[in-house]
């Protein structure tokens, strides 16, 4: 989702694997995803004196598109300009990933620029296998990983949805996106509110188009590396507005010394053809 993309045991919930071991189940819920293009409009909504950040505002575009049987492909862009008081930068970072969850495969490529010159490429491959997730790293080094068993990106919206569809308010899983190097996934902690209707009074959820009156859920996700004790805080933390076909709205990002939000500001339905799984 975004990112979606994370800890050993689930605590609450329908559990990731409970269902993921059968296809058609997992092919149900994928077919309720909705292929779209969604533009976010950003803003600085609160920043640390540590940050260093004195303004920052942007754009995120997110598309969407496939079908449980010829994968999943997300096209990412997430553009900022970063005002730091003595200078003025733009930052850019362009992610395109493919995700089979017939399969298990999950591919990715991600480039980030600060003012159009190249700073980092993280691009590889990951399968599920029996005992974890095989990622095979070609940048920023090429090597081979063996990570323990996590969810995609996909995988993990399709897990958040059926929860909140179940009824299920909180739950844990490992997630494995390709974010940061590659080399590693995280564990993330979701929280799922009860399903609600929007208001007039919401600014982007008249910008949802055909949805801008269906029910969403409010959810929470937060991301913590591996390894951090139980009381640490957050890597990342995102909530956002979330609709059964996986469309999301009103976005608060929380990166701990600052924090954006995302106003959907434009959304388009893209065509899908008819497909049958051979």
């Amino acid at each position: 989702m975004f990112r979606s993309s994370l800890a050993a045991l689930l605590l609450a919930g329908v559990s990731a694997n409970a269902w993921a071991g059968a296809p058609a189940a997992s092919a149900a819920a994928a077919t309720g995803l909705i292929a779209h293009r969604a533009v976010y409009d950003l803003e600085l909504k609160d920043a640390s004196d540590r940050s260093g950040i004195a303004g920052m505002y942007g754009r995120m575009v997110y598309e969407f598109d496939g079908s449980y049987c010829q994968g999943f492909t997300t096209n990412f862009r997430f553009v900022t300009q970063i005002d730091t008081g003595d200078s003025v930068r733009v930052s850019d970072q362009q992610t395109k990933t493919f995700e089979n969850l017939k399969d298990g495969k999950f591919t990715f490529d991600t480039k980030s620029f600060t003012d159009d010159q190249l700073d980092k490429e993280v691009n590889g491959a990951a399968q599920d296998q029996p005992d974890g997730v095989r990622v095979d790293l070609k940048q920023p080094a090429s090597r081979e990983l063996q990570l323990a068993e996590s969810r995609f990106p996909t995988e993990h919206m399709l897990d958040v949805i059926q929860n909140a569809k179940n009824g299920k308010r909180f739950f844990e899983a490992r997630v494995f996106d390709g974010s940061d190097d590659g080399d590693k996934a995280l564990v993330t902690t979701t929280i799922v509110g009860k399903q609600q209707t929007p208001v007039a009074e919401e600014a982007d959820a008249g910008n949802a188009g055909a949805f801008s009156k269906t029910a969403f859920w409010p959810v929470t996700i937060a991301y913590f590396n591996e390894n951090a004790k139980s009381d640490a805080l957050p890597v990342y933390r995102m909530s956002f507005k979330l609709y059964e076909n996986g469309i999301t709205r009103d976005l608060t990002m929380d990166y701990g010394d600052f924090v954006l939000t995302g106003k959907l500001a434009k959304l388009e339905l893209l065509e899908r053809k008819a497909e049958t799984c051979q």
